[in-house]
């Protein structure tokens, strides 16, 4: 429990979570924090988004302006009449690919631990919007490494025969039973994670690496 100050009096504040953990799942098997800010009073973990696949699709759409443009100018003077009435989707490519390419770039995760505050905040940010979780440290029981189910690249292509696989996951698990996805990845590099957390937080770190049954 924490206590506030006013007027010379300290008055009890009950910590309540701020926000939905359901809205910081994923579906990658891979997310990988890097610890920009790491004090004893504060600790910053960012991920940015999936670079490779944003750099592509802007890429792609660069090498399309080269068909879009000249498009795009013969619609101007002839419209869909002309020759190039045919070809109209080539410009629509190209503005689909750049809104991909900007959507993917701007996706960010941030963790915030500050022990002055004694809150942890998560937020999500992406083009469209930006998402917040902030728990006191009251409110956490403990950090658990364990596994996550996750569908493969083939599933979520929308293949009937695709299937589940077993992903280490690192999550905060809050004193009313919920478990805050922090990071996905190797096994080594989460638990040296979860250590680092765990030491900040003054709670414990549970394995649970004994696999699904």
């Amino acid at each position: 429990m924490n206590f506030r100050f006013a007027s010379g009096r300290a008055y009890a504040v009950t910590p309540l979570m701020i926000g939905d953990p359901a809205q910081f799942e994923t579906i990658g098997n891979r997310l990988g924090f890097e610890i920009t800010e790491n004090t004893p009073e504060k600790l910053r973990l960012v991920w940015r988004g999936a670079r490779f696949p944003a750099f592509l699709c802007l890429g792609i759409a660069v090498l399309l302006l080269t068909v879009s443009l000249p498009i795009l100018e013969a619609l101007w003077l002839r419209g869909f009449t002309g020759p190039a009435g045919a070809l109209w989707y080539f410009p629509v490519m190209n503005l689909i690919l750049f809104a991909i390419a900007l959507f993917l770039i701007t996706q960010r995760r941030v963790i915030e631990l500050d022990s002055q505050a004694r809150q942890v905040v998560l937020r999500r940010h992406s083009l469209y919007r930006s998402i917040v979780l902030s728990a006191a440290y009251d409110e956490i029981e403990k950090l658990q490494l364990g596994f996550d189910q996750v569908y493969s690249g083939f599933a979520l292509g929308g293949s009937t025969a695709a299937q589940k696989f077993s992903v280490p996951a690192l999550r905060m698990v809050l004193r009313d039973g919920a478990a805050v996805l922090l990071d996905r990845g190797s096994a080594r590099r989460l638990k040296e994670l979860g250590k680092l957390v765990s030491e900040l937080l003054s709670r414990p770190l549970e394995l649970d690496m004994a696999g699904p049954s």
